[in-house]
């Protein structure tokens, strides 16, 4: 009996090592498709450079987050590719809080961001999951060891609203895009903070951002960001926190971050993360 027992879980051990390759292996081409939409989607983003004397007009405390956080002549970036480390909660009530590595893609002359990433759900067995925003189409699919579908949702309304609100939070990242023009505005809330509104040709949203002592951007907030539950999605209040900047190719980012969602007045956080690695293009 014992023996028929070990030979079981050998078995079985050895099927979820080759389900695990050969998921991964698919998912990888799944990314590779993603990525290469992304960049087919992307345009072009004009060269220019960082001229505070252009910065005027804009509310107080985003001129200020400007100075401190870009080099005076810099150009503007046009895509990033983002490493992330941390733990996600998937619970949909209290805490259950699993392990995340995380590649991102962004590109900025479109919106654009294609997240990968991978959560241990249990050892060995991953939950592989793309998060993205391609060509005006939110997408989420998540797949455990990147074969068994778990989630799976992608359309051009609520979800590609709440995809377009998290480039837009994520700025904080490539926050040349944060600088105003044609598809981005600035309206004065408070002296601590400012409304951002970002266009997608018919798409918009709108997230309010907070500024700290230092300058910096502190926090993120949306009133109401698509929250999926039980299959449905429900406008739910949002909020990202940012801390830690150093500076980078000359810009200030941060190295931590957390999301939360805010039900019944309490925050609920299920992404706590730190950036791990960074890496850019800019246009010139």
């Amino acid at each position: 009996m014992i023996r028929v027992l070990l030979v079981f879980v050998a078995v079985l051990f050895v099927s979820i090592v080759i389900a695990a390759r050969i998921g991964a292996q698919r998912w990888k081409r799944k990314t590779r498709r993603l990525h290469a939409r992304l960049h087919i989607a992307d345009g072009h983003v004009t060269p220019q450079r960082v001229d505070p004397a252009s910065l005027g007009a804009l509310p107080p405390p985003v001129r200020d987050y400007f100075l401190a956080a870009l080099t005076e002549g810099q150009p503007m970036l046009a895509d990033v590719r983002l490493a992330h480390r941390g733990t996600f909660n998937s619970a949909e009530r209290g805490e259950h809080w699993k392990p995340f590595i995380s590649d991102q893609r962004v590109t900025l002359a479109r919106p654009g961001l294609v997240w990968n990433g991978a959560i241990g759900w249990l050892p060995g067995l991953p939950v592989r999951v793309h998060d993205a925003y391609v060509d005006g189409e939110g997408i989420l699919h998540a797949a455990l060891l990147g074969l068994v579908t778990v989630a799976a949702a992608r359309d051009r309304h609520e979800l590609a609203r709440g995809e377009l609100m998290r480039f837009l939070a994520e700025a904080v990242w490539y926050p040349t895009v944060l600088l105003p023009g044609e598809t981005l505005r600035w309206e004065p809330v408070d002296p601590h903070s400012a409304l951002a509104t970002l266009t997608d040709r018919d798409l918009a949203v709108s997230l309010r951002f907070t500024f700290g002592e230092d300058r910096l951007i502190e926090s993120v907030y949306a009133a109401a960001r698509g929250r999926t539950v039980r299959g449905r999605i429900e406008p739910t209040p949002w909020r990202g926190r940012f801390r830690n900047y150093q500076r980078w190719n000359g810009m200030q980012v941060p190295m931590e971050g957390e999301v939360a969602w805010i039900i019944d007045g309490r925050e609920r956080p299920y992404w706590r993360g730190r950036l791990t690695d960074f890496a850019c293009h800019f246009t010139d």
